[in-house]
């Protein structure tokens, strides 16, 4: 099945460039001109990944990363950023936004593609997450995992998480008191050809411990190793 990606970059010729390369390689490819353009253009057709540039006018690249993230219809959507701009800082902010990969301008094509796939395969490979059946659920004393609706219920009420923070409190719900060091959470939720940081890890438990509330705290900081879910 054709997968389809939205490019959004000011930058005409950037667009037409991974546009091309990325038809080669037989995508399907949509693109935008700004952030505006590319949620309106997500409202009328998915994309199974999005590359946003960070320095757009009218809606930048966070803005969009947001709002993407913010809309279920679009919040497990993998999103890619591919920006000039090499600070650690915008790193870190996009992957707190939760981008799943950044990449810096200039890049080979060649290089693209293969950071393209392999987000792709790795959000193929987590709609099959094993760890337990499908039709299972971790309940545990004001909290529920629905592993088969991807929903969590605090105190019978559910509260949105998009999937990788839902496969990341999955996971370590599903085997309590073990810990894990965030190298090992990468593999298991992100997969073992990610790109992305360990601080990934981090930005993703902090988000997960606040939509919990005071059950955020059954999410232990094992100092220097890792985390571990405790009951």
């Amino acid at each position: 099945m054709t997968k389809t990606i939205l490019i959004a970059d000011d930058e005409q010729d950037i667009r037409d460039l991974i546009a091309y390369n990325l038809t080669k390689e037989g995508f399907a490819v949509e693109t935008a001109a700004n952030g505006k353009d590319a949620l309106e253009k997500l409202e009328i057709k998915p994309a199974d990944l999005i590359i946003l540039d960070i320095m757009m006018p009218e809606m930048d690249g966070f803005e969009a990363c947001r709002a993407i993230r913010a809309n279920p219809k679009t919040a497990n959507t993998p999103v890619l950023f591919l920006t000039a701009r090499a600070g650690e800082v915008d790193q870190i902010v996009s992957l707190e936004l939760g981008a799943d990969d950044y990449v810096q301008k200039p890049v080979s094509p060649r290089v693209l593609i293969a950071r393209v796939k392999s987000l792709i395969r790795r959000f193929d490979r987590s709609e099959q997450m094993p760890t337990l059946a499908l039709n299972e659920k971790v309940d545990s004393d004001g909290v529920t995992i629905d592993k088969m609706s991807y929903k969590v219920y605090v105190d019978k009420k559910e509260k949105f998480f998009p999937r990788k923070e839902f496969e990341l409190l999955y996971f370590l719900a599903s085997h309590p008191g073990r810990i894990y060091k965030r190298e090992a959470l990468l593999d298991e939720v992100w997969g073992r050809d990610t790109f992305v940081v360990e601080r990934t890890v981090d930005v993703h438990i902090f988000k997960v411990r606040e939509k919990l509330g005071d059950y955020g705290k059954r999410i232990e900081t094992v100092k220097g190793v890792g985390y571990r879910y405790v009951l």
